[in-house]
């Protein structure tokens, strides 16, 4: 009698313990499906409301830092503070939230976008309303103080961080080919 209480308090404690290491499995596997669903959610739902128009924007120094702090707080509302592995709790840095989103950052897919709009823009003519407004210089007075960026000032700095910062960009879209391959430059850059 002794033995089978022993027994079935042996086997009441087993079970415990698979009880417990099963909660923990399905826990951790919500944690991931919930990670799955909100980086889900960023590429389908929140970076195109971002991205919408980026092409024709004029973004200044300022504006792209904020893209950026935009983009950091998103990716860390989706991974978490907590290590996966390791389950310590630890903030994560620039460089390993990168790791982890292993797409390119949201300014790399405005530059690209920016790149190809400047592209066709270029390959429509002079004489087309959209090169006009986009690279045209307005007449009239100018306003005191520092000129403000241009759009066309964007692709040349974009132009620059890919090494053909001395090169008129107009020229250059003109051969499709070359002009696709500073797009996947500009993208693929691993700047932040």
């Amino acid at each position: 009698m002794e033995k089978r209480r022993l027994q079935l308090e042996q086997d009441l404690e087993t079970t415990k313990k698979n009880l417990e290491q099963a909660n923990k499995d399905l826990e951790a596997k919500e944690k991931a499906l919930q990670a799955v669903s909100e980086y889900w959610l960023l590429f389908v739902i929140i970076l195109p409301v971002v991205w919408y128009g980026c092409e024709t924007w004029s973004l200044t120094f300022r504006d792209e830092r904020r893209l950026r702090q935009f983009e950091d707080r998103v990716l860390r509302r989706i991974f978490g503070p907590k290590g996966k592995l390791t389950g310590e709790w630890r903030r994560l840095h620039n460089e390993s939230l990168y790791y982890l989103h292993s797409s390119p950052s949201i300014m790399r897919v405005i530059k690209s976008r920016r790149m190809r709009w400047a592209g066709q823009v270029a390959r429509l003519g002079e004489r087309n309303s959209v090169y006009r407004v986009l690279v045209g210089k307005p007449e009239g007075k100018r306003p005191l103080g520092r000129p403000r960026r241009r759009w066309e000032n964007n692709i040349k700095m974009d132009l620059q961080e890919v090494g053909c910062g001395g090169m008129d960009w107009f020229d250059l879209a003109q051969d499709r080919d070359r002009w696709r391959e500073l797009e996947n430059a500009v993208t693929n850059l691993r700047v932040p």
